[in-house]
């Protein structure tokens, strides 16, 4: 353990992560990025399934190295006796338990809540899941794209003469694990404040991707029942707010505009050389400007169209209107921003066989200070702290270990 490390605000705290995919391993993430030791168990042969989305070359994805960093890999098949009682061993020793398998399935592996609290009565239990653990949909498999529609989130994305969209990352299963990780920290807060044991109902944290998104819907719902509306998609634009939305520069290149604030749009306008707009006495307020919304984005495109993106941006700056560049990744490589607050962090990573190189991962988020705290590892290669943990955590011996790690490779 670094000296760095050590004064992270989850020092301390011991995770043991029995999670797949984007949703407890970004949990997992968040806590380790803070300073909790966080034991993945994988299973044998391949492991998280993540270590194989989006893979261009070699055997680990990009996506698996950003996700699970800062973690610690052990390989153990919860399906068989070794790899339960090895689980149970490391749950004594660990203050959290992060899982979202389908509901049932701990259970039926003989890992259910009450086998953990037996194991360890203060273990606080994360449970990640498609729609919870209770209510007449708790037992069907979820997934992010389901959850965003079932939210309500997918009816609004997309142009409106066209099928909804989607945004291109799991949105529902990233919500879900940082609720995940608020919840643990606030059970942790609880424990340690009480002083007392808590009953495990409430060391307990359920959470569902469909609520983790419902809870993104701002006023959705009471907007519908107080009004009578039904919000339709309207693309780039924020319904009812005006002018906003994302324009065509001279270059090529996009940018979005937030003209929308009463007084903001009045030096928008004066900006884009449209004084008549900015005093159009009918132009004064959202819901007036809502009902132009065509003809404000046409002027503005007209605009944006006549210069580049860097000069577009620079003359909105100058009138205090609240603009930005629509970045591509290679944007972002490129950033003073970014930079300047560690949001870029460079490491070695084996892109393929014999290929290591110097790659930019996403910093840590927040950021503690003035810079973003340091990314201390990528994801493990598959089962690459194994022998540590159960050797230094749990004392087992080197013939233990081997027979704990000869049956997982037969079963890999």
């Amino acid at each position: 353990m670094t000296d760095q490390a050590t004064q992270l605000p989850l020092h301390g705290v011991r995770v043991l992560e029995l999670g797949n995919y984007i949703a407890a391993p970004t949990a997992g993430r968040v806590l380790a990025d803070f300073g909790a030791e966080v034991i993945k168990v994988e299973r044998p042969g391949t492991g998280d399934e993540l270590r194989n989305w989006r893979l261009y070359a070699g055997d680990v994805s990009m996506l698996f190295r950003t996700i699970n960093r800062n973690k610690k890999s052990v390989v153990l098949d919860l399906k068989s006796e070794h790899g339960r009682d090895t689980v149970l061993d490391l749950v004594r020793h660990c203050d959290v338990v992060i899982e979202n398998f389908r509901p049932g399935t701990l259970e039926r592996w003989g890992l259910g809540p009450a086998r953990l609290e037996e194991a360890n009565p203060d273990v606080v239990l994360a449970r990640i899941s498609g729609f919870g653990q209770s209510g007449p949909l708790a037992d069907r498999p979820g997934f992010a794209a389901v959850a965003e529609a079932m939210a309500g989130m997918r009816h609004l994305v997309g142009e409106a003469d066209r099928p909804p969209s989607r945004v291109g990352v799991s949105l529902g299963d990233s919500l879900a694990g940082l609720y995940a990780a608020l919840g643990v920290v606030m059970s942790l807060f609880q424990r340690e404040r009480s002083g007392t044991r808590m009953p495990l109902h409430e060391r307990t944290v359920d959470v569902a991707l469909y609520e983790a998104v419902f809870s993104m819907m701002e006023s959705l719902v009471p907007d519908y029942l107080a009004y009578g509306l039904e919000r339709q998609r309207v693309g780039g634009r924020m319904e009812g707010i005006a002018p906003t939305n994302a324009y065509e520069c001279g270059d090529g290149h996009s940018v979005v505009i937030a003209g929308n604030g009463d007084s903001i749009y009045r030096r928008y306008m004066h900006a884009i050389g449209r004084p008549e707009l900015a005093d159009d006495p009918t132009l004064q307020s959202n819901a007036e400007r809502w009902e132009r919304r065509e003809e404000l984005d046409a002027a503005i495109g007209a605009w944006t169209r006549t210069m580049p993106r860097d000069e577009v941006l620079k003359a909105l700056d100058a009138a205090g209107v609240p603009a930005g560049p629509i970045y591509t990744a290679a944007d972002i490589c490129t950033d003073e921003q970014f930079a300047a607050r560690g949001m870029l962090q460079r490491l070695p990573v084996t892109v393929a066989e014999g290929d290591i190189r110097e790659i930019d991962f996403p910093g840590i988020v927040p950021v503690l200070g003035d810079r973003s705290l340091p990314v201390r590892s990528l994801g493990p290669d598959l089962g690459q702290h194994t022998r540590q943990v159960l050797s230094g955590l749990l004392g087992k011996s080197d013939e233990e270990i081997d027979a704990i790690v000869n049956v997982t490779e037969k079963k890999a």
